[in-house]
C-alpha cells in the first residue's frame, strides 16, 4: 500500500513534535527544582542540598541542549511541509513564536552560562538570581507556545480578510478559552515528569549502594511532590475536559466513543470502537458515569460522533490515547502515596518498591505524550479549529522527499533519545562513584 505525502508530512510532524516535548516537559519543571535545592541549601547551609543541586545541573543542561536542538526543525517544518499554516495564519502565529524568542529563550540563554559555569565565579546571591531567571524562561517559553496552541485550539480575537487571519484583539488571544486549563496542566504534567524523574534516578543510586544523604533529601523531595501534584493534576484534567467539551464536543465524544447523542451515556473503561460499524466492541462500561462526569448529571446528554459529521477527528487514537494517560496518572497516585506514607512512617522502602520507581522514572514522559496525542489529533481534521483544514495547509512536497526526511528524523532521534537515557544513568553511576570515594576518603 502507498502512504501519500500529506500523511507522511503528518507522522513527520508527529515524529518531531513527540520527541522535542519531551525535553521542554523536564526542563520547566527542572528549572524550579533546581531553585528549591538551591534554596535549601542557603537557608540550611546543608551540602547535601548542593550535591543534589550540583547533579542535576548537569541533567537540565543535557535537557536544555537537546530541546533546543529539537525545537529548530518544529520551526524549519512550517516552511517545508505546511506553509499554508503561516499563509493563512501567520499575522497570529509569527508573533507569538517571536515574542517566545524575545522574552523567554533569551533569558533563559542569557542566564545559562551563569547558572552552569558561574557558582564559584559570581557571588551566591547572583548565582541563585540566575537560577531563578532560568526557571522563569522555562516557564515563560511553556506559556508562549500554549498560548499559540490554545488559540488553534480555541481561535478568538480574529478576522478572516481574503482568506488571512488578522488579529482585532491581542488580549483575547493571548488568554483564549482553553489557555487556563492547557496551560496549567501542562504545567502541573511537567512537575510530574520531572519528580519522578527525580525519584526513579535516585532510587536507581539507592539501590546501587549509594546511600548519601542527598540521595535520601532527593528521593523524598520528589515523592513528596508526586503526592502532592498527582490530586491537583487529575483535578485541573476534569476542569479541562469540561471545557474541551464546551469548545471541542468531537474531541469529547471520541474519547468517550460515543457515536450517537444520548442521555446518561456510560463510562467505557475498555472498548474496541470500529469506527467503520460506528459502534464499540468488547465494552466494559460503567452505566451513566460519563454523563455524570461530563454534566454532573447522570441522565445529562452527551453528543456523539454522529452529531459532527464526517469532520470529527479518529476515534481510536483519542480513546486508547486517553485511556493510557489516566492509567499512568492512577499509577503514578498509588506510587506516590504509598512510597509516601512509608516515608513519613520512617519504614525502610524495599527493593521491589525502589526497583517499581526506577520502571517510572520515564513514566511522565509517557503520559504527557498520550495526553499530546490526545489533545492535538482531537483537533483533527482542522489545523486551526475551524478556520484551516490541515489538507489546506500540506505542501505540495513529493512524496519520496517526505519519505527520506521522515526516516533520518526517526534514526537520528532513535539515536539521540538513546544516547540521552544513557548518559543519565551515566551521571548518576559516576556520580554515586564519586561521592562514594569521597566519603571513603572523609571517613
Amino acid at each position: 500500500m502507498e502512504v501519500d505525502a500529506f500523511l507522511l508530512a503528518r507522522l513527520q510532524f508527529a515524529a518531531n513534535i513527540t520527541f522535542h516535548i519531551l525535553f521542554p516537559t523536564i526542563s520547566i519543571a527542572l528549572g524550579w527544582a533546581l531553585l528549591f535545592f538551591k534554596w535549601r541549601f542557603n537557608r540550611t547551609g546543608d551540602a547535601a542540598w548542593m550535591q543534589t543541586y550540583a547533579f542535576w545541573i548537569k541533567v537540565f543542561a543535557l535537557t536544555f541542549a537537546l530541546g533546543v536542538v529539537s525545537g529548530v526543525t518544529m520551526s524549519f517544518q512550517f516552511g517545508t511541509n505546511w506553509p499554508g499554516f503561516m499563509t493563512t495564519v501567520g499575522n497570529i502565529a509569527g508573533p507569538l513564536l517571536a515574542y517566545e524568542v524575545l522574552t523567554a529563550f533569551f533569558l533563559e540563554a542569557t542566564f545559562l552560562g551563569i547558572l552552569l559555569f558561574g557558582r564559584n565565579r559570581v557571588s551566591n546571591r547572583v548565582h541563585t538570581l540566575a537560577t531563578f531567571l532560568v526557571a522563569l524562561g522555562t516557564t515563560l517559553s511553556a506559556y508562549w507556545i500554549l498560548a499559540l496552541n490554545s488559540w488553534m485550539h480555541t481561535p478568538v480575537g480574529f478576522e478572516m480578510r481574503a482568506g488571512v487571519a488578522h488579529a482585532t484583539d491581542w488580549l483575547a488571544i493571548l488568554c483564549s478559552p482553553s489557555l487556563p486549563y492547557r496551560l496549567t496542566h501542562m504545567l502541573l504534567a511537567s512537575g510530574l515528569t520531572v519528580a519522578f524523574l527525580i525519584a526513579g534516578v535516585s532510587a536507581y543510586r539507592w539501590l546501587r549502594g549509594d546511600r548519601t544523604v542527598a540521595i535520601a533529601k532527593a528521593l523524598r523531595t520528589s515523592i513528596y511532590t508526586a503526592a502532592l501534584l498527582i490530586p491537583l493534576q487529575i483535578f485541573a484534567g476534569d476542569q479541562h475536559g469540561l471545557n474541551t467539551l464546551e469548545y471541542q464536543p468531537a474531541k469529547i465524544a471520541a474519547i468517550e466513543g460515543v457515536w450517537y447523542t444520548e442521555r446518561g451515556a456510560p463510562l467505557l473503561l475498555f472498548a474496541w470502537p470500529d469506527e467503520a460499524e460506528k459502534l464499540n466492541r468488547f465494552e466494559l462500561a460503567i452505566p451513566r458515569l460519563a454523563s455524570l462526569i461530563l454534566t454532573h448529571d447522570p441522565a445529562g446528554q452527551v453528543r456523539g460522533l454522529d452529531d459532527f459529521g464526517s469532520r470529527h477527528p479518529p476515534v481510536k487514537p483519542l480513546f486508547f490515547g486517553f485511556r493510557i494517560m489516566v492509567g499512568i496518572a492512577m499509577l503514578m497516585l498509588l506510587v506516590s502515596w504509598t512510597v509516601s506514607w512509608k516515608i513519613r512512617r520512617g519504614k525502610t522502602l524495599r527493593p521491589w518498591l525502589l526497583r517499581t520507581l526506577v520502571a517510572m522514572t520515564f513514566s511522565g514522559w509517557l503520559a504527557t505524550v498520550a495526553g499530546w496525542y490526545v489533545t492535538e489529533i482531537g483537533r483533527q481534521p482542522y489545523l486551526v479549529y475551524r478556520v484551516l483544514l490541515t489538507e489546506h495547509a500540506s505542501s505540495q512536497i513529493a512524496q519520496p522527499t517526505v519519505a527520506l526526511s521522515l526516516t533520518l528524523y526517526l534514526l537520528l532521534y532513535a539515536v539521540l533519545i538513546v544516547s540521552y537515557i544513557s548518559v543519565l544513568f551515566y551521571l548518576a553511576r559516576k556520580a554515586g562513584a564519586t561521592e562514594s570515594t569521597s566519603t571513603g576518603a572523609q571517613a
